[in-house]
């Protein structure tokens, strides 16, 4: 059994250890635990996560380019404001150009995407019923705040996991974090809960008939619906 060059076990390591920096700033980032606004230096980072600056530095630089932190000459990042209503409209216009044009390639081969999108609806059903109850009680806590939009991005993420582009799913996952983030901030009521699982029924349904044009269809007025509640409320 031939062992690995210790150049490479060394390369490997420190992807490893940026990967892990990378996901549990970006944790941070999508549960509200830092403000916009917050400047965040690799230093300080360094000493909150108990790693060296440069993993921190080269996570920053990944999460420059999903729009959740920017970066200020000489004086490192800051957590990236709200998207104005603007950058909202143009976000969704990137969303709905990306996956309609996913959706459009896995419904060629729509029989193998439907079990996976069955079991995606459900869990996305489940966490809706838990946030629409929690909602009656008062505030949603932030726990099922996260089970719910982690369940709707992983419903979008069927038919794109199943076309296996690797460079769209980076191109959907730099929009989803931003998307995730922003919507993170409020959950609106019930009303949107219902409508949005509503859409995701109207997709799975469309799947489920074969119809391509009717796959996309049901993706598009899903996005523009989505795009549209977000316009309306001020935040996704």
């Amino acid at each position: 059994m031939t062992s690995l060059p210790l150049g490479r076990v060394v390369e490997r390591e420190r992807r490893a250890l940026r990967d892990r920096v990378y996901d549990r700033i970006l944790e941070m980032l999508l549960k509200g635990e830092v403000e916009s606004g917050t400047r965040l230096s690799p230093e300080s980072m360094a000493k909150l996560l108990d790693v060296s600056p440069t993993p921190v530095r080269e996570a920053m630089v990944q999460l420059e380019r999903t729009g959740l932190v920017t970066r200020e000459a000489l004086r490192g990042y800051r957590v990236a404001p709200p998207l104005d209503e603007r950058q909202l409209a143009e976000l969704y216009e990137a969303r709905i150009m990306l996956e309609t044009a996913a959706t459009r390639g896995a419904a060629a081969e729509a029989a193998k995407v439907v079990p996976a999108l069955r079991r995606a609806h459900e869990r996305h059903r489940l966490a809706s019923e838990a946030v629409v109850e929690a909602h009656g009680y008062g505030d949603v806590p932030i726990e099922l705040t996260h089970d719910y939009f982690r369940a709707d991005t992983d419903f979008h993420l069927v038919p794109l996991e199943h076309l296996g582009n690797r460079y769209i799913r980076g191109m959907y996952d730099d929009l989803g974090a931003l998307t995730h983030r922003m919507r993170q901030l409020a959950l609106r009521g019930p009303d949107d809960v219902h409508e949005a699982v509503a859409e995701h029924a109207a997709i799975l349904a469309a799947f489920e008939s074969g119809d391509e044009e009717a796959c996309v269809h049901a993706m598009r007025a899903h996005i523009e619906n989505a795009r549209d509640r977000s316009l309306r409320h001020g935040t996704d």
